[in-house]
């Protein structure tokens, strides 16, 4: 393994790698940019050709082209290994190695591979014309691997267990369930199965579509074994690999063009993706089984800062766009929405034939293009639907307090949020003022950079926290630690807060582990994590600090308003404290 990682170090310099994803700029000796893990406005993230290495003075975040793609996809080490081999052209054996040499995660790849290969080679004729019926390409089909799971109890695992799979890890892969007599079935049944791979390409999951939906011969709609109607996606299920709010399907085949196109179109379906591609939008992505969430989000942003909702036209799909636009513009997204007529979705639009009067007479890949590329601003296509439905003034002023004003307030830029108020204020015919007022009822959702400390996961977390942390996990198994664990688990503790520590300590030992083991790469034999160690406990301080900080700003002009003086003074007084705080701790002190 080390001789495969030097010799993508050979073939990829630290610059080729960062660049494809960042616009770095001249510095001296090293190149710059701003930082793609924190939010800021002047450039502090330095990259050196001469080391190979990264550093960003502002959050802390350092290392090598590995930790970096690492970070930036959101992978493991071994996904990021993957994913560098093929940019330098060095081949990766995974076959190397007796299987129980191998650990847990890479059995679980091996087999969704192994399950992904036997349900593409199973593509019935049926299905096949099925396919076709929807508009799907032959070489559409092979390169999304589209394949399908027959009506037999156990095809599959009884495949995989004679290719050296345990009934454990067909369990743990989300492949097989166990029946009342307590053998094991397969999970999918009577269903084109569509492959879900994380950002490396590796399966990680499925997604099956119910096939054939015909009644059968009995008369009687297809059962599972449950004897319940089955729905019509089935999705896996959560597993070690597969997070449902961590993964967006055909990212891995999208993540160029979004960079190329600096835009993300995000559907909510399969057969949608894929179709998109197919009409030559490979920037697309979709959700699998769950709504677009934060990490999502986090998840886009690493590529680019424009996303496009595509969602379906029906009541559930402009709920949908309504909750993803939230978590997308929290993230600091600018975000936009294709319009689809009413009843179609993304699918059905593109495979319209003639496109008709509805689509100014082309045809429907065409009117698809011209959906996504005449997108609206979130805020404005809002404000456009309510004018349109509500032409009396009252009702729309309400309207817009009640639906657009939430949207508002979770807009990141003070630029773009002061533009919106002034054409708001000129659509409702009042004070900008009056906007701004109206707009502080309504409180930012949390970013992901800011999140919940009840339910965390490695992915939702800022790299510096994640790589404190990693310290913590690598000293705690050393024969010598060089720092007083102890000590740095306390002061790691007040710096992120109680919740958000406790939930670190409870994330599954498979996240843990790939974090302990980033932390023994950065490091090595010879080096040490002291002054990384201090570092990230004094930058955690200054963001837990200045947040307390920011949240008096609000309560202190209410105070003054209201003339309660002995609050004000109080409130005044704690600003005061945590200014002084801050300074100390930027000085070092």
């Amino acid at each position: 393994m080390s001789d495969t990682v030097q010799q993508i170090k050979d073939k990829l310099s630290i610059v080729d790698v960062v660049s494809q994803y960042v616009k770095l700029e001249r510095s001296g000796s090293s190149m710059r940019a701003r930082c793609p893990f924190h939010a800021e406005r002047t450039p502090s993230f330095h990259v050196s050709a001469e080391r190979g290495t990264y550093h960003c003075f502002g959050c802390g975040v350092g290392g090598d082209i590995f930790s970096f793609v690492e970070a930036i996809e959101g992978l493991d080490f071994k996904g990021a290994l993957k994913v560098l081999a093929e940019k330098a052209g060095v081949p990766l054996d995974y076959a190397r190695g007796k299987p129980q040499e191998r650990d847990e995660r890479d059995r679980l790849f091996e087999l969704l591979e192994t399950a992904a290969l036997f349900y593409s080679t199973r593509l019935t004729s049926e299905a096949e014309k099925y396919l076709h019926e929807r508009g799907l390409k032959d070489a559409t089909v092979k390169e999304f691997r589209v394949g399908w799971a027959g009506s037999a109890w156990s095809d599959a695992c009884e495949h995989l267990k004679k290719k050296g799979f345990s009934d454990k890890e067909l369990l743990d892969a989300g492949l097989a369930k166990r029946n009342e007599r307590g053998t094991l079935s397969d999970k999918f049944r009577n269903r084109i199965m569509f492959p879900i791979a994380d950002s490396a390409g590796r399966v990680v999951g499925f997604s099956g579509r119910i096939f054939p939906e015909k009644p059968l011969a009995s008369g009687q709609v297809a059962k599972d074994d449950g004897g319940f109607t089955p729905p019509k996606y089935l999705n896996s299920p959560e597993t070690p690999l597969f997070h449902k709010s961590r993964i967006l399907y055909g990212f891995d085949k999208a993540k160029s063009a979004m960079r190329k196109l600096n835009c993300a179109v995000l559907v909510e379906g399969q057969m949608d993706l894929i179709l998109s591609h197919q009409a030559g939008w490979g920037n697309t992505v979709a959700v699998s089984g769950t709504a677009f969430t934060a990490d999502h989000a986090a998840l886009v942003k690493r590529m680019t800062e424009n996303l496009v909702l595509a969602l379906d036209a029906d009541e559930a799909g402009i709920k949908a766009a309504g909750r993803a636009a939230r978590a997308a513009l929290s993230a600091g997204l600018n975000v936009k929405v294709a319009q689809l007529p009413t009843g179609l979705d993304p699918a059905d639009l593109i495979l319209s034939a003639e496109g008709g009067s509805a689509f100014g007479g082309k045809d429907g890949a065409e009117a698809w293009k011209d959906r996504i590329k005449n997108a609206k601003d979130i805020i404005t296509f809002l404000l456009d639907v309510l004018e349109e439905r509500l032409p009396q003034k009252d009702r729309f002023r309400r309207a817009v307090e009640q639906v657009v004003l939430p949207f508002l307030s979770d807009v990141q830029s003070p630029i773009a949020r002061e533009q919106y108020v002034r054409e708001i204020a000129e659509r409702l015919g009042v004070s900008e003022g009056a906007v701004s007022d109206a707009l502080e009822k309504h409180p930012q959702q949390a970013s992901p950079g800011q999140v919940s400390r009840a339910d965390v996961s490695v992915s939702a977390l800022p790299e510096r926290v994640r790589q404190a942390y990693a310290i913590v996990l690598s000293q705690e198994k050393a024969l010598t630690p060089l720092i007083d664990v102890a000590q740095f688990k306390n002061d790691l503790k007040e710096a992120i807060g109680d919740n958000m520590f406790n939930a670190l300590q409870a994330l599954p030992e498979s996240e843990k582990e790939g974090l302990r083991f980033g932390a023994e790469r950065r490091y090595g034999t010879d080096g040490s994590p002291v002054s990384d160690a201090k570092h990230f406990i004094r930058v955690l301080s200054i963001d837990r600090l200045s947040g307390e900080l920011a949240a008096l700003t609000l309560p202190l002009r209410e105070a003054a308003s209201a003339g309660d003086v002995d609050a004000e003074e109080e409130l005044k007084q704690r600003s005061k404290l945590l200014t002084a705080h801050i300074a100390k701790l930027h000085k070092g002190e």
